[in-house]
């Protein structure tokens, strides 16, 4: 290396100046290092979005079939099973929906969705009838009164009602269930919630834990619990997004899941 020195200067003036030199490649160096850890931050934050945009690219918004705006599960044997969220949806879900060759469950608590389980000729294996049973008593009040089990019955469509006893009235979302039922006695809350591919779409799928494992590329038992509605179904969200590499919608999950407080097994 070569240094310079000025004749014109003493050796202490020739040093000084070098100092104030090396001061200044100091400050460079460092504005440089900064510079350089500033653009790797900001290429990573390009990276993230740009990953996030594909990620996105794989879940994009889905036409939604008649019976998604009800409570839904496909059983293991691929009977579909639908469920009035509220008053109003079970008036409509029953009066448009249910058909002569369906079945008709219910759970033998206020403040259960009444439910159909297509079938042919009103019959279907036994799994899918305990799943819709299993399906009807999460999502009813058992879940969020804290209680393990409930009665579910099942009936056929001829023997569900409007007409009301004598001097009776029949209210919104309520029907009179004529002549004996088949009964699933103190049936589980067993309830599960996960994903399944479908070509390039990803769809929430919910309710017995036996239909949902079958369907379902990943998926977690729901039990009762301490967390909010809310805040399961954003930690869902979060497992299944680890597991997916794939952006899944938040209001999907929370449509998915039953009223009341719950957690995760994992």
């Amino acid at each position: 290396m070569k240094i310079e020195i000025d004749l014109n200067k003493n050796l202490n003036e020739n040093a000084s100046l070098y100092f104030e030199k090396s001061k200044k490649a100091k400050k460079k160096l460092k504005g440089l290092e900064k510079a350089v850890k500033d653009t790797g931050k900001k290429l990573k934050e390009l990276e993230e979005k740009d990953e996030a945009k594909e990620k996105k690219v794989l879940v994009k918004k889905r036409k939604k079939q008649w019976f998604e705006k009800f409570h839904w599960f496909y059983t293991s044997d691929n009977l579909l099973a639908i469920a009035g969220r509220d008053v109003k949806s079970n008036e409509e879900l029953i009066k448009k929906h249910l058909e002569k060759d369906d079945l008709y469950f219910h759970a033998e608590i206020p403040g259960s969705p009444h439910c159909i389980l297509k079938t042919k000729k009103n019959s279907a294996p036994q799994n899918s009838m305990q799943e819709t049973a299993e399906f009807v008593a999460s999502f009813s009040r058992a879940w969020s009164s804290g209680l393990s089990s409930v009665d579910v019955y099942s009936v056929l469509p001829e023997q569900v009602s409007k007409k009301a006893p004598a001097g009776e009235s029949m209210k919104t979302g309520s029907f009179m269930i004529y002549g004996n039922r088949n009964w699933f006695k103190k049936t589980g809350l067993n309830f599960a919630i996960g994903i399944k591919k479908e070509e390039k779409e990803l769809i929430v799928v919910s309710g017995a834990e036996d239909a949902v494992k079958k369907h379902a590329e990943v998926f977690f038992r729901i039990t009762q619990g301490k967390d909010s509605k809310g805040i399961t179904a954003k930690k869902l969200k979060k497992l299944f997004e680890s597991k997916l590499d794939a952006i899944v919608d938040l209001d999907e999950i929370i449509s998915m899941l039953p009223s009341g407080e719950s957690e995760i097994v994992v």
